[in-house]
């Protein structure tokens, strides 16, 4: 069996706030194999994003293990960090808060390649003229600035400056939110392109459920900081089976007046992420908890390569 690119084994991040500790990432296990996609959907606030971040070291975790290519990363020197910055790189959720606003388009994806000391200066402009080919930036807008951009071309050039030095996992902070949903088709077929020609793995964050449908080989379902449900892609919207899971796709939007879909309506309070009691943390919301809920849960192996996180699992879906 191939070694995942990424493993992460009860991963924790946790901050300090002035009402007690905010359990952002709360023991979190997965893996992502080499140029592949792992879709992480969840409601706004439930730790997508701090995971993908914790991931690449932009936070450092609280607790847990981070295996890249079998090497663990979970503590590393400046200097690791520095080379690990190669491989692993970001796509941020906002292309023009994310961008440096003096710089232009050249200088943006020309960067990373400067940084990296591998290129001498002839060798340097080529470069950056295939990565703006490569992403599909026109050739008179290398002198552009990002408030001169579209909110598409503008997260081209983010990809682009990602991708400069070809690293083998991307974390995809929700990059097509911010974008019309024709950019949004063409940035989703973007990446995938790239993902073929590259070998890339991708994590890609997002809430938005037709989305990582399209582009995600397995996805992880977050709830305030802890995965209830993951599997592949055509399984999960196949055989949901978590309560949570299943209010989600039946929110998704759909064209067929024929078969309309009943929506889920969650009702209840949402449990504060801070200092949270054992158990499971939707249970204020589940139409199906009992006191047994409120003991703590763990991701179980349901059916091949479905793991759920609930104690009523089988009689749900009986």
């Amino acid at each position: 069996m191939e070694q995942p690119l990424i493993e992460v084994k009860h991963l924790k991040k946790f901050f300090d706030t002035p009402k007690g500790t905010l359990h952002a990432v709360d023991d979190v296990t997965f893996s992502i194999g080499r140029g592949k996609t792992m879709g992480v959907v969840g409601e706004s606030g439930c730790g997508k994003s701090t995971l993908g971040r914790t991931l690449i070291h932009l936070y450092e975790s609280t607790e847990g293990q981070i295996l890249f290519e079998g090497e663990d990363i979970t503590h590393v020197s400046k200097k690791k960090l520095h080379e690990l910055r190669e491989k692993m790189q970001i796509i941020f959720q906002d292309p023009f808060a994310s961008l440096n606003p003096r710089m232009t388009v050249e200088e943006t994806i020309r960067e990373p390649l400067e940084l990296s000391g591998k290129f001498k200066k002839g060798a340097l402009m080529d470069e950056t003229e295939r990565i703006m080919d490569l992403v599909g930036i026109d050739e008179r807008l290398r002198h552009s600035y990002p408030h001169e951009l579209d909110g598409g071309r503008r997260q081209r050039v983010g990809i682009g400056r990602a991708l400069a030095l070809n690293p083998s996992f991307v974390v995809c902070d929700e990059p097509v939110s911010a974008l019309d949903v024709s950019i949004q088709a063409q940035v989703l077929n973007l990446l995938q392109d790239l993902q073929e020609k590259s070998g890339v793995a991708y994590m890609f964050v997002t809430h938005d459920l037709s989305v990582v449908k399209h582009i995600s080989d397995h996805i992880c379902v977050m709830y305030l900081g802890q995965l209830v449900e993951t599997t592949t892609s055509k399984e999960l919207f196949a055989h949901p089976m978590h309560p949570y899971t299943k209010a989600l796709l039946s929110a998704i939007p759909s064209i067929d007046i024929h078969n309309r879909k009943k929506r889920i309506i969650l009702e209840g309070e949402i449990v504060s992420p801070v200092e949270p009691k054992p158990g499971c943390r939707f249970a204020a919301r589940c139409p199906y908890a009992t006191q047994k809920c409120h003991e703590p849960q763990q991701l179980r192996e349901i059916s091949p390569e479905h793991f759920v996180s609930c104690c009523r699992v089988e009689d749900i879906n009986s």
